[in-house]
């Protein structure tokens, strides 16, 4: 009976002792990373954040703005509104896929005509973005630092964006296209009459889009080194 309890403490020794030294080794591991992110300061993280997201806006508008940039990326391209899908259809069915299509591809080359514009309106609204924001967005999912602009700035935005979609709708024809779609459509008896703000619905998906490109550019600094262009970025994002 002695012999059995000596041994039952002895294996609860050695068990106490493991879990010890499990707990120092994960402080220990745990202690390691917060030193290696204390070594960057605020100012870096922030200023790597912005500059990021600066670098991510300047390629992804770079390529949305490129001929077929909205058109051919069927993740951006922008279609019909809803209301008005149907109204397409029916078009369509009555063989005027012309002015369907038309009045797609106006919209969609107003958006890369509009991208042109994005950049500096995005990065105004990045500078806003202060150290403490920057920091906790830097431990963040991937798209972190997105969402967050996209969160704070869509508004402001979109009131700086929708006078340059309607610029450039009518610089790509897309205002007298739509004008021809829903005209013809609603000339169709017993039909719902589509009324659609076209410029609210483009400014709408085109900010979508870019916001979309804007991830996938984020993501590629956060993951891939090679996209790390400058010693900044890959001090803050190494880490």
């Amino acid at each position: 009976m002695k012999k059995l309890f000596v041994v039952i403490l002895s294996f609860l020794f050695v068990q106490l002792n493991a879990q010890g030294l499990k707990n120092v080794f994960s402080k220990t591991i745990a202690n390691a990373t917060n030193n290696k992110i204390s070594t960057t300061s605020g100012d870096e993280i922030g200023n790597a954040l912005k500059e990021a997201l600066q670098k991510g806006i300047e390629r992804g508008t770079a390529k949305l703005s490129a001929p077929d940039g909205f058109f051919k990326d069927a993740a951006v391209k922008i279609l019909l509104p809803p209301e008005a899908q149907k109204a397409g259809e029916k078009l369509r069915a009555l063989g005027f896929e012309k002015q369907v299509d038309d009045a797609i591809l106006s919209m969609n080359r107003a958006a890369e005509d509009a991208a042109k514009t994005a950049t500096p309106i995005f990065v105004n609204a990045i500078k806003q973005m202060s150290i403490t924001d920057a920091v906790g967005l830097l431990k963040g999912g991937d798209s972190a630092a997105t969402k967050y602009l996209r969160e704070k700035t869509t508004t402001q935005l979109t009131n700086a964006f929708k006078p340059v979609i309607e610029q450039s709708m009518a610089k790509t024809d897309a205002t007298k296209y739509w004008n021809t779609f829903t005209t013809s459509y609603n000339k169709i008896p017993f039909v719902k009459k589509v009324n659609t703000d076209l410029a609210t619905y483009v400014t709408e998906k085109t900010l979508s889009g870019i916001f979309y490109q804007l991830a996938l550019e984020e993501q590629k600094i956060r993951k891939d080194p090679v996209a790390r262009t400058t010693d900044l970025l890959k001090k803050v994002f190494g880490n």
